[in-house]
């Protein structure tokens, strides 16, 4: 065999080595990505704290850009009033030149004296015949008038179309910040699916009991009575503070407002909106929707808020302690001030 017949045939054996190795170290890998191990069960709650939070961050977002979407919306509406409105002066300038351009036809093959004799209305004639003329001496200023209109309308409409594209590119931002939520969501469902059947359970049971001693722990239903709030309270913000721990062992819903399940700034608004206080289904909004105060200055009712960028809200109670809609998974509850990276403080009202 001569040496170039051997070399290649070296060749072709070491290729096919060399791939099946490859494939090996691939499935390999893939087998290693598929079987992660099984956390234990405090690693498995950890995760899907952290997966929640990411969930309650991009959730967060999303509401903040409810504001924009709702000003956005509002602009729409109010130029495409400003189109009809523009649209109905162009429309009369219009039939305003055709009726005197008729006019003027008709009346171009006759006297003016003859018309006169002719017609079984000479006042109304006489007043046809006067805005004809008048036409004929002002044909350019209502030709620039229309023009002018029509220029009015065609900026208007090209106002709307622009705000109408910044509302699309808003809400498809605030579309990819609502399925990153819900993907955390799954991915916290995935951590759960690896537990057995009975750490799984052991997790409902605990969350079931962390909901039942929050509503254990309402106040009187009845909003006259503020004597069995944790620090005694009066005015707005009682109601406030009321309202709130009334909705204690509700749900974590994102996106809702009550009135059986909350996000956490949507609990805010829903308590403070009882109050008669108008606020922003945002946390980040919400920050600059009252009177900052510092954390050696809190009063009950207050809203204070955690992490940096601003991502969660709650509302202080007293006694070292706030009410808030956690994060999914777990209900309206309160805890200590400092269970999260306290950001501000705001004083609605």
């Amino acid at each position: 065999m001569s040496t170039g017949r051997i070399n290649r045939t070296k060749g072709i054996a070491l290729a096919a080595i060399t791939s099946t190795a490859v494939v090996a170290g691939v499935l390999f890998i893939q087998s290693g990505a598929d079987a992660d191990p099984k956390p234990t069960l405090d690693e498995a709650k950890k995760q899907v704290a952290a997966l929640q939070h990411k969930a309650e961050e991009a959730g967060e977002s999303a509401n903040d850009l409810r504001g924009q979407i709702t000003a956005s919306q509002a602009r729409l509406k109010a130029l495409q009033g400003a189109i009809n409105k523009q649209q109905a002066q162009v429309d009369v300038v219009k039939r305003q030149i055709g009726s005197l351009a008729v006019a003027g036809y008709q009346t171009s093959g006759m006297s003016t004296t003859a018309q006169l004799l002719l017609s079984s209305n000479p006042d109304q004639f006489l007043s046809q015949a006067s805005t004809a003329q008048a036409f004929a001496g002002q044909q350019n200023a209502v030709l620039r008038k229309f023009q002018d209109a029509q220029g009015k309308v065609a900026d208007l409409q090209s106002s709307a179309q622009s705000e109408l594209a910044q509302l699309q590119a808003v809400q498809t931002q605030q579309n990819k910040l609502i399925a990153e939520a819900k993907s955390n969501l799954k991915a916290a469902e995935k951590v759960l699916s690896k537990l057995s059947d009975a750490e799984r359970r052991r997790i409902a049971e605990e969350n079931a009991k962390e909901a039942e001693k929050a509503r254990d722990a309402r106040p009187s239903r009845d909003g006259d009575r503020m004597d069995d709030l944790p620090v005694p309270v009066n005015g707005r913000a009682g109601v406030a503070v009321q309202v709130a721990m009334n909705q204690m062992g509700d749900p974590y819903v994102w996106g809702e407002d009550g009135p059986s399940s909350f996000d956490c700034s949507g609990l805010m608004l829903y308590a403070w909106g009882k109050a008669g206080v108008s606020l922003s289904h945002s946390s980040k909004a919400q920050a600059s929707e009252g009177r900052r105060v510092s954390k050696s200055q809190l009063m009950p009712g207050d809203l204070v808020f955690y992490y940096s960028p601003i991502s969660h809200v709650g509302m202080y109670i007293g006694n070292g302690r706030i009410v808030h809609a956690s994060r999914p998974g777990k209900p309206v509850k309160t805890d200590p001030i400092d269970l999260m990276p306290y950001n501000t403080a705001v004083r609605p009202g």
